[in-house]
């Protein structure tokens, strides 16, 4: 069965937006990374070496891994791709997004996916925030959605009115205030599913009743230890059901991945993911998996 309503089966094609298109060069990096909260300024020749490396994990879909285009009215941002839309088997719901300097990002991708003719669904309008790493299918059926700084109550509302019609649920899952508004913190921070039943988590900062939930649909957990959390340990990429890939340098968690019988795969990412709070998941846009 091929669906676009899943976290970990088989990706059959996806969506990217290599450096070269989002960090552009060093000047487009140098006159960006402070106005839009990145840790560090990247480096724009490492940034490219890592890239390659991480690509390469998907030379295997062949002409199903596509690229999103460089586009002069978007940030580097826009490297991390899967928050400007999201997939499913109606076609793709395009985000409103909660970060003001990522306004544009919808608009490039509703270019991209009608060149090629893939049906828009629908779209979130203001005053509804929504951003693609705040949603997680739990199953075909049920969706997750992250109350968030960057998806906002009015736009799950738009959310359940485009999916629930379709017979999917979407459960709303109230996240914490964390670090704030302009800190990267989405339900994707600390949920990562890499299996019907494995899903890799930060406890600390997850709702109990969520938690709670998880463990009702049978899900078993991965624990994110503390000293792997700012280093994006539980932001994990299924590539298929419990075939990981993750960024280097998450040895507890990559370590009890591999105890649950996991292959797991790592990717430096000092530049592309670390520095701009983006691990793989968000770097990407599944658009089709099989399970």
């Amino acid at each position: 069965m091929h669906t676009s309503h899943s976290e970990y089966g088989t990706i059959k094609s996806l969506w990217i937006k290599p450096v070269t298109h989002g960090f552009v060069d060093q000047q487009m990096i140098d006159s960006q990374w402070i106005e839009l909260n990145f840790l560090e300024c990247p480096i724009y020749p490492k940034a490219l070496q890592e890239y390659d490396s991480f690509k390469a994990n998907f030379y295997f879909l062949g002409p199903n891994l596509k690229t999103f285009s460089s586009n002069d009215y978007v940030k580097i941002d826009s490297i991390y791709c899967r928050d400007a839309s999201i997939a499913t088997d109606y076609g793709m719901i395009l985000c409103n997004m909660g970060k003001a300097g990522r306004v544009n990002e919808p608009m490039s991708h509703r270019e991209a996916y009608e060149a090629v003719g893939i049906k828009i669904f629908g779209q979130i309008e203001g005053p509804g925030t929504l951003e693609g790493g705040d949603v997680a299918w739990l199953d075909e059926k049920t969706l997750a959605v992250g109350n968030t700084y960057r998806t906002n109550p009015e736009g799950i509302r738009q959310l359940k009115a485009l999916l629930e019609p379709k017979g999917i649920e979407v459960l709303t899952v109230d996240l914490p205030h964390y670090k704030g508004p302009s800190d990267v913190f989405h339900l994707m921070s600390i949920l990562s599913p890499v299996d019907k039943d494995l899903a890799v988590i930060y406890s600390p900062l997850m709702p109990i009743s969520f938690r709670n939930e998880l463990i009702r649909r049978g899900f078993e957990f991965i624990e994110v230890p503390e000293d792997e959390f700012d280093s994006m340990g539980c932001n994990v990429l299924a590539i298929s059901p419990r075939n990981c890939l993750m960024v280097d340098g998450n040895s507890s968690t990559e370590e009890q991945l591999k105890e649950a019988g996991c292959r797991v795969t790592t990717y430096q990412g000092d530049e592309i993911s670390y520095k701009g709070g983006g691990g793989p998941t968000c770097l990407t846009r599944p658009m089709m998996r099989e399970i």
